[in-house]
């Protein structure tokens, strides 16, 4: 029997509220992160993402209260990422409620951090989340034309973004979120092309994210390689529910739980 492919929603959280734009940029309030995460719990999602687009510069203190306060609403895993530098951090958060952990820029700053955090609480704990671009016209352009950034997307890195990934996965990332900078909030469809790019030297589970602006667009990126789909403003903002999602992904032939 084939894995369900799970439907998440994230949460963008900058201050203790869930912000949404596009292409990383032009942010708007889209509600209380704890009251949302209590509404798609009772909708039918099979995870949440919280992400703290602001940690790098911003106060984690918020972060740890949200989380706290969201696992005891809900029952699905939460996954929280942003401004995670060291096992200390990851084991914070495991404490304040989360179940798994995203790591963005310490690791790409220091690639050991993926194997320290795997060796201590386990591959499946570990998330890479991946902010993928196409390389910017001008630079000089990396084997699978995408890189990688940090810094919430504002800072490009050189680095192949395929290579990338495939190092994580070896270092002991248990799973990739892989968000296209280049798609994100722009409701065009996920960048099938990345998405085929990671799963073609990854095993490790994919999660898609970045794009999703109809339920159609979902079903492609399951074909493409992905076993997870995840979108934010699409939910946030009522375009259509999950429960919509797993219904054309079904139709498509997918399973769901």
């Amino acid at each position: 029997m084939s894995i369900a492919v799970r439907v998440i929603p994230c949460l963008d959280v900058d201050a203790g509220r869930v912000v949404k734009g596009v292409n990383f940029q032009n942010l708007r309030d889209a509600g209380d992160p704890v009251e949302l995460a209590a509404r798609y719990d009772a909708e039918g999602a099979d995870e949440l993402t919280f992400l703290d687009v602001t940690a790098s510069s911003g106060d984690r203190e918020t972060t740890y209260d949200v989380v706290r306060r969201t696992a005891e609403q809900v029952f699905i895993p939460l996954t929280v990422g942003g401004g995670v530098r060291t096992p200390e951090d990851v084991d914070r958060l495991l404490r304040a409620g989360a179940d798994k952990v995203g790591v963005n820029t310490a690791a790409i700053a220091r690639p050991e951090l993926i194997r320290e955090i795997a060796e201590r609480f386990g591959n499946q704990v570990l998330v890479l989340s991946a902010d993928v671009r196409r390389t910017a016209e001008g630079c000089e352009p990396t084997p699978s034309g995408f890189e990688v950034t940090t810094h919430g997307g504002r800072r490009g890195t050189g680095i192949d973004a395929v290579e990338w990934v495939q190092r994580a996965a070896e270092l002991g990332a248990g799973e990739i979120l892989l968000n296209s900078m280049d798609a994100d909030g722009t409701k065009a469809g996920f960048d099938l092309e990345l998405i085929r790019a990671a799963r073609a030297v990854v095993d490790v589970p994919l999660i898609a994210s970045g794009g999703a602006g109809e339920v159609g667009h979902f079903p492609p990126a399951v074909e493409a390689g992905a076993d997870a789909v995840l979108a934010a403003s699409v939910f946030h903002f009522r375009d259509f529910t999950i429960a919509d999602v797993k219904a054309e992904l079904a139709r498509h032939g997918t399973p769901v739980r």
